[in-house]
């Protein structure tokens, strides 16, 4: 198999070094405990291994606003569920987030090339208190939920500011999700108020979604107040709608003064987020404001390199995690580039005008979009001005080394690539960017400070790193950002399954990976979706990795199918329009993968189809496909940008024999 050892793609110059946050942090946080740090290895360990001092020294470097931190730190520092973080400090989210209050610009909106609008640092302010306002009037308070399905909007941001502000929890969806879909996450959690936007524009289609907005409302008996951000249809009636106001309604009776802050337990819920749901009703994940807060100021701050005054773009829906993450940025003072819509429209070219024209510092994306970029032949570096772009950012799943390779040739050389992994369940990475380190084609950077990250085996034993082999990832110390509970979870007994059950008093996260010799770390896939031909784990991004260098194939979809008392895997490939697959095309692909893997890794099966059925957050589903192809029921096909996809894989005769 390829190695990914020493294959050098940019390192940073010594200026760059020298004028990074995490520098400045590493020679305040020395100052402070007596410790001269020689590298960022250093720096982790010491966060590992000093995690009072380590949390401590971040509530003070990033100047968290509250009444302190308090007496205590952690309380159960060895308890995994149990141990609790800043036990005696109060906050509030949104305080800390509204800090800035000048006339620079907070929020940029693009909404396709249809709508663009701007908001400043104290208009912004003026927006939460007017809406915080409201929302009381309503008869929103502490612990109350409010829920939005919405568009990435300023709206969006501005709402969840003021629920924070009163001690209510935020939770949100993308206006894409159909009714079942939006009532499987709000109807849990029973919401006093929803937002919710008329409408979004995708690819250049205007749709309208008052109709959804209704008969939710209508199988929602907790909402007291329906909210309707106007966005596409203005001019739209309301009157189908139970208790519904335009926005600019809801907030007109109130002024744009400075809002008040309720400071709260430093684990006061924040946010509800949802699993992906694939494989049942999703998963209520509760997340407190000061672990949110702390872990987002640390991978922005110093992971990332954010600094007041930056311009922060992360290409996202308001029901992925990463919405959540970028709402952060404003407790750094940058400004956040707010994108909704398509982002192929303009044949992959829109965000890459966004980033010229709004002077981007860090794009965001998934790994998905990078890929279909290299697919479509687009190099941004030779249409746009990059200069201001230092950060490339990447999630979602891994990053293949091809598109590594990608970003360096066709968007700029002198950028960091920071490829990201942790998820909605910390609502927070484990493993991801450093602007100090150097990267290497293929690998994430990094473990992130704080993070106790090892690849376990099967006995719950680290693989030493450097080993090449291949664990769990699991994080061995109690983080701030681990949730509070999942909500109706009496006893917290399907919280201790999802992530304590295979070792016990460690995080297991669900991944596949490796950690190399100088700390970073290869992501192989979810472990739930790894193959075991002949009981050999194998990562479903290897195979991915080899078949989407073919030009044939636009994507493909990997599983293990059980037979005859074994594991066989099975390809599903998506091919160029006009294409299909022959003995040849077949051959050439196995061929292809057996050059680059190993021959347990070429499928026994190769199978043609229309389309690879993806969650809304663009990831695809490969243990629903697992269970359509042996007869078992997909859950909640809700979960489902595209449901329909799955009659590809139902009955094949191919699969038979």
């Amino acid at each position: 198999m390829e190695n990914h050892e020493d294959q050098l793609l940019w390192a940073p110059s010594p200026e760059r070094i020298a004028g990074a946050t995490v520098t400045r942090f590493m020679r305040e946080a020395g100052a402070h405990h007596g410790i001269a740090f020689a590298d960022y290895a250093a720096l982790h360990r010491w966060s590992i291994e000093h995690m009072e001092d380590f949390w401590r020294e971040l509530w003070t470097f990033c100047g968290v606003i509250g009444d302190g931190p308090g007496a205590r730190t952690v309380v159960n520092p060895d308890a995994m569920p149990g141990a609790r973080f800043f036990p005696d400090a109060k906050i509030n989210f949104a305080e800390n987030l509204l800090r800035r209050r000048d006339d620079a610009d907070a929020l940029v909106f693009w909404g396709e090339d249809r709508v663009k609008r701007r908001m400043s640092f104290r208009e912004l302010a003026g927006e939460v208190a007017r809406a915080q306002q409201a929302l009381k009037l309503a008869g929103v308070g502490e612990g109350d939920r409010v829920c939005a399905i919405a568009a990435n909007t300023p709206e969006a941001i501005v709402g969840m500011l003021a629920t924070s502000s009163l001690g209510a929890i935020w939770s949100s969806c993308s206006p894409d999700f159909g009714v079942q879909g939006i009532l499987d996450r709000f109807g849990q959690i029973e919401p006093k108020v929803l937002v919710a936007v008329d409408g979004y524009y995708y690819n250049g289609k205007t749709i309208n979604i008052l109709d959804k907005v209704a008969e939710v409302r209508g199988q929602l008996p907790s909402v007291k107040r329906v909210v309707v951000v106007p966005y596409v249809h203005p001019e739209a009636s309301l009157s189908a709608i139970a208790s519904g106001v335009w926005w600019g309604d809801f907030l007109q009776p109130f002024t744009a003064g400075a809002p008040s802050f309720l400071r709260l337990p430093f684990n006061h819920p924040l946010y509800i987020l949802f699993s992906s749901g694939t494989t049942g009703v999703p998963k209520c994940i509760v997340h407190g404001a000061g672990g949110t807060l702390l872990q987002h100021m640390k991978e922005q701050q110093l992971q990332c390199d954010v600094r007041h005054g930056d311009r922060l773009f992360y290409f996202t829906t308001c029901g992925w995690m990463m919405w959540n993450w970028l709402a952060s940025g404003l407790a750094t003072g940058a400004t956040l580039l707010l994108y909704d819509g398509s982002p192929f429209l303009q044949g992959g070219r829109i965000l890459w005008e966004y980033a010229q024209a709004e002077r981007m510092t860090h794009f965001g994306t998934s790994a998905k979009y990078i890929d279909a970029l290299k697919k479509a032949g687009l190099s941004p570096k030779d249409e746009f001005d990059l200069a201001t772009v230092r950060t490339v950012l990447s999630t979602g799943s891994p990053l293949a080394p091809e598109s590594f390779d990608y970003v360096y040739e066709h968007v700029k050389r002198d950028v960091c690539l920071s490829s990201m992994s942790g998820g909605t369940d910390i609502v927070a990475s484990f493993v991801g960017g450093m602007p100090i380190l150097p990267v290497y084609r293929g690998e994430i950077q990094c473990k992130i400070l704080g993070m106790a990250v090892e690849a376990f085996d099967d006995n719950g034993k680290p693989y030493p790193p450097g080993s090449g082999q291949r664990g769990e990832l699991v994080c061995t110390r109690p983080i701030p950002s681990m949730p509070i509970g999942f909500w109706n979870d009496p006893g917290d007994a399907r919280y201790r399954a999802a992530y304590f059950e295979q070792y016990p008093g460690v995080w297991c996260h669900g991944d596949f990976v490796e950690i190399t010799a100088r700390g970073g770390v290869i992501i192989y896939g979810r472990s739930d979706a790894t193959l075991n031909p002949g009981g050999v784990r194998i990562g479903t991004a290897e195979i991915y990795r080899q078949v989407e260098q073919l030009d044939e194939v636009v994507e493909s979809l990997v599983i293990g199918q059980d037979w005859d008392h074994d594991v066989r895997v099975v390809l599903f490939v998506r091919l160029r329009d006009g294409l299909a697959l022959d003995d040849a095309l077949i051959a050439k692909i196995k061929q292809h993968i057996r050059t680059n893997t190993t021959p347990r890794h070429v499928p026994a099966k190769v199978l043609q189809v229309a389309d690879i059925p993806r969650t809304k957050s663009n990831k695809i589903v490969e243990l629903a496909v697992r269970n359509i192809v042996h007869g078992r029921p997909v859950k909640n096909v809700e979960a489902l940008a595209n449901p329909e996809a799955l009659e590809f894989y139902r009955d094949r005769d191919e699969l038979r024999s």
